[in-house]
């Protein structure tokens, strides 16, 4: 069962909301991966998804590349939701930690921004999002929670009258949620 931890409106009346549970049961309009450019969804919360979304994913995935090539640090790709409680998945693309001197946090930024921009377009009110680029990829989880976090009031600050409602940040080991958690306090 998914937990809100913290939750905060915003002066333009959309949500920030730190989530400790299963992004893959969460019920919003879209969930967002934190994918690799080449859609493979083989490890990490990448995998979760795709064992609670079923096959289709994959193969949907797989022929958006087949279309589109590689998708670049920092853009997205939009697949059905097939067996998850959400109808969109939206595949962003992290950056892997190098140390922070190749563009890490621009892209992961970027990552956030191309996301909400995408579930606008696409009519979604709620959206849940887990720590893009802290797990496999190395990113320094108290760095990736202060760009989304920064990243995410940015937009909803120039977008008030958006589509966009909610968005969670929603994820399931303790220390990530912990460092959320802190830095929803921090930013208070």
């Amino acid at each position: 069962m998914n937990e809100i931890k913290a939750s905060r409106v915003l002066t333009s009346g959309q949500s920030v909301v730190v989530v400790h549970g299963d992004l893959t049961c969460e019920a919003v309009d879209a969930i967002v991966n934190p994918a690799n450019g080449w859609l493979a969804h083989g490890g990490g919360v990448a995998a979760a998804i795709l064992r609670r979304a079923g096959v289709d994913l994959q193969l949907e995935s797989d022929e958006w590349v087949k279309r589109h090539g590689k998708i670049p640090d920092g853009a997205v790709a939009l697949t059905k939701g097939y067996m998850l409680s959400a109808k969109w998945v939206i595949h962003a693309v992290g950056p892997v930690w190098h140390g922070g001197g190749h563009s890490e946090e621009a892209d992961l930024g970027l990552a956030v921004r191309n996301t909400l921009d995408l579930a606008e377009r696409e009519r979604c009110r709620t959206v849940a999002m887990p720590a893009i680029s802290s797990g496999i990829f190395g990113f320094p989880k108290e760095r990736c929670a202060e760009i989304l976090f920064e990243q995410a009031e940015a937009w909803f600050a120039q977008h008030p009258e958006s589509v966009v409602r909610e968005l969670r940040f929603t994820n399931i080991d303790v220390p990530t949620v912990r460092v959320f958690c802190d830095e929803f306090e921090r930013r208070g």
